[in-house]
């Protein structure tokens, strides 16, 4: 395998460090673009490091100076405005551009499943969808009219031992724990498709420098597709209970919680199946080797060697009783 200089821009977070950590191993010189705040996921001494605010054009400029990179993975860009600053930058100074989009960008609710690349762009529920979709535009566009060298990526739930999968996240584990019911939405029978970091970090690093990605777009989620259920089961099971489940509706939750109502009508509330075969065609390895009836385990024992990473966010576990108040008047 050839040796790659590869920039990753936002390189410590969830979806982001164990890719950081697999392109180290596989011996690609790999500098990594963040704020310079402190994580709870160390990089290997091997990477560079350039400080800088990611969503600051003028700012990543001038961190880069006239370096130049073969693939440039970007983690940081939310709004058309930073994929735009990113494809004056880098045209000319870079072999691949890999923007990680979302798979919540698919269209909601979808009209079948598997959902491929194929399926339509579109998400009336969620400004956060419709900016990544208004990102790809201006890379499609930016690869039609110039070629520049363009891959888009679309995860969906990623998660690594920090970062729980339930509405409530800490707050969930909390209550099962004192014995409280948890507010699971809709009737936790939708299926959710959960990628693992490590898992997601075989394709992602796998099409670096693939010259089949240039100019196409990737799922990349695996197979691993468990019921909301299933999720808060497992979750509490290795908290050492069985939780309480209590179900309530999407839109309820939305009305009464309206910064949960996106993340949810938008994107949880559907059954979201994906089919991966267009990446596992260009990268073999690629598959699902972490499940989360196991990975749970290894969630639950991380957060509880780390006390101060237990936060109890207090609004919402009110939130929660008054919904399940709420449901169990009915």
């Amino acid at each position: 395998m050839t040796s790659q200089r590869i920039l990753f821009i936002g390189g410590s977070g969830v979806i982001s460090a164990s890719s950081v950590q697999l392109a180290v191993a596989q011996g690609h010189h790999v500098t990594v673009m963040n704020r310079g705040q402190s994580s709870s996921r160390d990089l290997p001494e091997e990477v560079e490091t350039l400080v800088a605010d990611a969503t600051d054009a003028a700012a990543v400029a001038a961190a880069i100076g006239d370096r130049e990179f073969d693939t440039v993975a970007q983690f940081r860009a939310f709004l058309p405005d930073h994929v735009a600053s990113d494809i004056e930058l880098f045209s000319g100074r870079v072999g691949q551009y890999v923007f990680i989009s979302s798979a919540s960008a698919y269209q909601k609710p979808p009209t079948r499943v598997p959902v491929t690349e194929s399926t339509p762009l579109r998400n009336p529920f969620w400004q956060y969808s419709r900016d990544k979709i208004a990102g790809e535009d201006l890379l499609v566009a930016a690869y039609r009219d110039s070629g520049f060298p363009a891959t888009i990526v679309r995860p969906s739930h990623t998660y690594d031992k920090t970062l729980l999968p339930t509405m409530g996240h800490w707050t969930d584990v909390a209550r099962m724990r004192a014995g409280k019911p948890v507010v699971v939405h809709g009737d936790g029978t939708t299926q959710w498709t959960l990628t693992h970091a490590d898992d997601f970090a075989v394709a992602f690093v796998g099409l670096f420098g693939h010259p089949a990605a240039i100019g196409e777009d990737f799922t990349i989620t695996g197979t691993h597709a468990p019921t909301w259920n299933q999720i808060y089961t497992w979750l509490g099971k290795a908290a050492g209970v069985e939780p309480e489940l209590v179900h309530v509706a999407s839109e309820t939750i939305a009305r009464v919680a309206p910064d949960l109502g996106p993340g949810l009508v938008g994107d949880k509330a559907h059954s979201m199946v994906f089919d991966c075969s267009k990446v596992s065609a260009l990268v073999p390895a690629f598959r699902t080797t972490i499940e989360y009836h196991d990975a749970a385990h290894e969630q639950i024992a991380w957060f509880d060697a780390n006390p101060s990473a237990q936060q109890i966010d207090e609004e919402q576990d009110a939130l929660f009783d008054r919904l399940v108040k709420g449901a169990r008047a009915f």
